[in-house]
C-alpha cells in the first residue's frame, strides 16, 4: 500500500483554516512543489495538468484532507476494498494510474476521490452496503471523477474567476522569489481541498453515476449495484448526523436514482445475470463489524 495508507489519516470535513493553510506534506515521494519549477509554470499548471502534475496534486490533496485521524486498522478489509477498486479501475480508460483505496475508521457515510487515483470510503458507508456489486458501483462512481478529471476541471474554472488568478499575477511579478512557487502550490492545494466542502457540480455527480454503472458492469458486476446502494442511503434518516456532509456535497439520492433510471431504463436488463457477490461481501462486512479497529 502507498505510504499515506499507513500514516495517521483522518476524515475531518470541517475544513478549518489550519488545513486550508497547511503546507504541502513531505510524506510523499513526489513533491508537488517540485512539479512547479517556475512562477510561469505555476500559472500554466492550472491550464493543462500533466499526469505527473495530477498525481502529485492528488497526493498532496489526500494528505491535507486526511491528516487528522486514522485509517481503519483492519488489513483484511483494506486489502479487499483495494482489490475490488483496482479491478474496477482496470476496466477504465486510465488503468495505469496509481489507484489507491482507503477505508477510514469513521461512521460518517461518505466517499470521495482525489486527482490521480486516490479514493477514500468510510467504514460507515461500507458497512451500510449489502453486496460487492454495490461497493463496485460506488467505487466506480469515485473512479469516474478521476477519469473525467472533475476536480481538475473545477480548478480550471476557479482559475478564471478566483483563487489562482490573483496569486498567479503576483507570482509573475515576483518570479525571483524562491518561496512564491511553494506559496502557489499551497494555495492551489487549499483550493482543491475546499472543493470537498462544497461539492462538485451536480452534472459531474450525475456523470460519475452513469460512468460508475458502466465501469462496474465492465468489471462483471450486477449493474444495479450502484442504484441499490443509493436506495440504501435514501432509506437512511435524512436527519442523521452521519449523512450531513454527504447530503451537503452530493445531489439528493432520489434525484440521482431518477437520473440513473432515465439513463439505464431497460438497457442493462441483459446484464441482469451478472453477480452481486453478496456472500463474499458479507464475510468482509462481518469482519468489519466484529473488529472495530
Amino acid at each position: 500500500m502507498k505510504p499515506f495508507i499507513r500514516s495517521a489519516l483522518a476524515l475531518s470535513f470541517s475544513f478549518s483554516v489550519s488545513i486550508a493553510a497547511a503546507a504541502p506534506s513531505p510524506q510523499f515521494k513526489l513533491d508537488f512543489t517540485k512539479a512547479i519549477k517556475t512562477a510561469s509554470d505555476a500559472v500554466k499548471v492550472t491550464k493543462e495538468f500533466s499526469e505527473a502534475d495530477e498525481i502529485a496534486l492528488g497526493q498532496e490533496v489526500a494528505s491535507n484532507l486526511l491528516s487528522l485521524g486514522p485509517v481503519l486498522e483492519n488489513q483484511e478489509v483494506q486489502n479487499y476494498v483495494n482489490k475490488v477498486g483496482r479491478w474496477v479501475s482496470s476496466h477504465s480508460e486510465r488503468p495505469d494510474l496509481p489507484w489507491t483505496f482507503v477505508v477510514l475508521d469513521s461512521l460518517n457515510t461518505n466517499a470521495f476521490a482525489a486527482p490521480g487515483g486516490y479514493i477514500v470510503i468510510t467504514r460507515g458507508l461500507l458497512q451500510s452496503l449489502n453486496s460487492e456489486a454495490e461497493l463496485a458501483g460506488l467505487l466506480g462512481h469515485e473512479i469516474s471523477h478521476v477519469i473525467r478529471k472533475h476536480h481538475l476541471s473545477a480548478i480550471k474554472k476557479a482559475d478564471a474567476t478566483s483563487f489562482t488568478k490573483g496569486l498567479g499575477s503576483q507570482l509573475l511579478e515576483n518570479s525571483g522569489k524562491a518561496n512564491n512557487t511553494t506559496r502557489f502550490a499551497v494555495e492551489l492545494i487549499s483550493g482543491v481541498v475546499a472543493l470537498y466542502g462544497k461539492g462538485l457540480e451536480k452534472d459531474d455527480e450525475f456523470e460519475a453515476d452513469r460512468m460508475g454503472v458502466v465501469l462496474a458492469t465492465r468489471a462483471g458486476y450486477d449493474p444495479f449495484g450502484l442504484p441499490a446502494a443509493l436506495q440504501t442511503i435514501q432509506s437512511t434518516s435524512m436527519n442523521s448526523n452521519y449523512l450531513q456532509l454527504f447530503l451537503e456535497t452530493h445531489p439528493k439520492p432520489v434525484d440521482r436514482l431518477n437520473q440513473l433510471d432515465r439513463v439505464m431504463g431497460s438497457k442493462f436488463d441483459r446484464y441482469d445475470g451478472l453477480p452481486s457477490l453478496e456472500d463474499r461481501f458479507l464475510k468482509i462486512k462481518e469482519s468489519l463489524i466484529s473488529r472495530k479497529k
